[in-house]
């Protein structure tokens, strides 16, 4: 498989084990752990796919959201929320999410998930 995905995610372990299993399956990762970063990112980079952790320093992950889909450039960029707090779960599909997935998550569901994402 083939794409960019942008990964906001401000936990390094987490992050590196993402990334890994993403680049092993052939998608080029973009990794930020800043939530101001990650708009700029976005808006200049345009991925793919994003996958956006719900808590970020800077800004949070549902401001985030909320500001990709208000913006008529990156409003149909495709979006995974990730978060520890499964009680985000409502507001994040409020927000526009196009996936959600709880932690902790197996490498299988992630992956199966982007790759659901990036094929549709």
């Amino acid at each position: 498989m083939t794409g960019h995905v942008l990964l906001v995610e401000d936990e390094p372990n987490i992050a590196e084990a993402i990334r890994f299993i993403l680049a092993r399956d052939g998608l080029r990762v973009s990794h930020l752990a800043d939530g101001l970063e990650a708009l700029a990112a976005v808006r200049g980079d345009r991925p793919d796919l994003v996958i956006l952790d719900h808590m970020l320093p800077g800004l949070s992950g549902l401001e985030i959201l909320s500001a990709i889909r208000a913006d008529p450039d990156t409003r149909t960029v495709p979006v995974m929320m990730l978060t520890a707090r499964g009680r985000d779960r409502e507001a994040a599909e409020r927000a526009g999410a196009d996936r959600f997935i709880s932690k902790p998550f197996s490498n299988a569901e992630i992956l199966a998930e982007v790759r659901a994402m990036m094929n549709r």
